[in-house]
């Protein structure tokens, strides 16, 4: 049922990636810095940086981590397992989104499994389940059309219970955040609560919603109205039409490279002026080589054209939000859709939580599956 599964990239593939890098065409530029997207000199600078990259260092890291594959709904899931020696571990399903990967979660694995090694309570540990979101990474290829996020939790339960999880919880950021609730309020006998970061959608508001806020909410609707006026084309053309931007960034790594470092420098922490001032390059660098390696620009981009609407109600599973800077999620909104019992706002990171703030995320984490184990 389960295969058992390691990163390996064949050197000709990596030797291939740097001869790309060398020949890269540049485009011609005009002044300025991010306004028009990533700037060319900075661009060049990374590029340099990718070419003396240790890929195979990152390959270690990776797998250091029991992975697998299994077959579910037609879909190869790929999935790490790292379970914790604690007997009272909780099951945890973490979902990661877009442009992410598993590897985002290398900073968090360990802590959530262990611990006691990290200066916590032996009962905060979990085991971590993290599967590869169909059609990213390592749970290739995308077998057909229709892998949507209902499609995707309804993957995520039949996994957990291939593995003998009857009681889990589960979290996610990004597409983590739209795909965990719905694990909740498909199998709420089973999960015990669902935490959730980084979600990007505008304010579901009604007439008045917006009215009345307080500071902090009307700077998230600004910081909402900015991300929507200027930074959601890459979604347009990813809903739209996945398969033709597939080309440029499938045939050049410069182009995917640059695709995914414009929503590092928008996404992370307004307070770090470059993307790897919030994330440390190499690892920034590990999820951009991991679309590259596995060539899946378009299969990822495909959950962009799958995405629908979905079941709003609140299911009544326990849910946390963790609440980093630039997320717009506001409380008042939220709790229509959700049965939150516990919220938190951070001054410190931002979408790419696991990456940029893993110390806040874990303690979140802990803190709110604390009363539900």
């Amino acid at each position: 049922m389960f295969s058992p599964f390691r990163v390996d990239v064949p050197q000709g593939a990596i030797d291939e990636l740097r001869q790309r890098l060398r020949a890269t065409r540049w485009p011609r530029s005009l002044p300025g810095e991010w306004e028009r997207g990533v700037p060319v000199e900075y661009l060049r600078g990374t590029v340099e940086r990718w070419l003396e990259f240790d890929w195979r260092a990152w390959e270690t890291r990776l797998n250091a981590i029991p992975q697998y594959t299994t077959e579910i709904d037609g879909q190869t899931i790929h999935f790490l397992h790292a379970r914790s020696t604690e007997p009272a571990a909780v099951p945890l399903l973490l979902t990661h989104g877009w442009p992410g990967s598993v590897a985002e979660f290398l900073e968090v694995i360990g802590p959530l499994t262990d611990p006691t090694r990290y200066g916590a309570e032996a009962t905060d540990a979990f085991h971590v389940i993290a599967p590869s979101v169909p059609g990213h990474g390592f749970s290739v290829p995308l077998a057909e059309s229709g892998w949507d996020h209902l499609r995707i939790a309804r993957a995520w339960i039949e996994l957990m219970e291939r593995l003998g999880y009857d009681r889990y919880g589960a979290q996610g950021g990004d597409t983590g955040s739209v795909v965990s609730p719905l694990v909740g309020r498909l199998a709420p006998d089973r999960v015990i609560g669902v935490h959730l970061n980084g979600g990007l959608a505008f304010p579901a508001a009604g007439p008045g919603d917006l009215d009345d806020l307080s500071a902090t909410d009307q700077a998230k609707l600004a910081s909402a109205e900015q991300l929507r006026a200027t930074g959601t084309g890459y979604a347009v053309l990813q809903s739209t039409k996945p398969q033709t931007v597939s080309f440029g960034l499938s045939d050049s790594p410069v182009g995917q490279l640059a695709w995914i470092l414009e929503k590092f420098h928008d996404w992370t922490d307004p307070a770090r002026a470059l993307p790897e001032d919030a994330v440390a390059l190499g690892h920034l660098l590990a999820n951009v080589s991991i679309y590259w390696f596995t060539n899946t620009s378009a299969t990822s981009a495909n959950l962009y054209y799958e995405s629908g609407t979905y079941p709003t109600a609140p299911s009544g599973v326990p849910t946390g939000v963790a609440v980093f800077p630039t997320d717009p999620a506001m409380r008042h909104l939220l709790e229509r859709e959700h049965h939150l019992t516990h919220w938190t706002e951070y001054s410190r990171g931002g979408h790419f939580a696991a990456l940029e703030a893993p110390d806040l995320l874990v303690d979140d984490i802990r803190t709110f599956f604390r009363g539900l184990r």
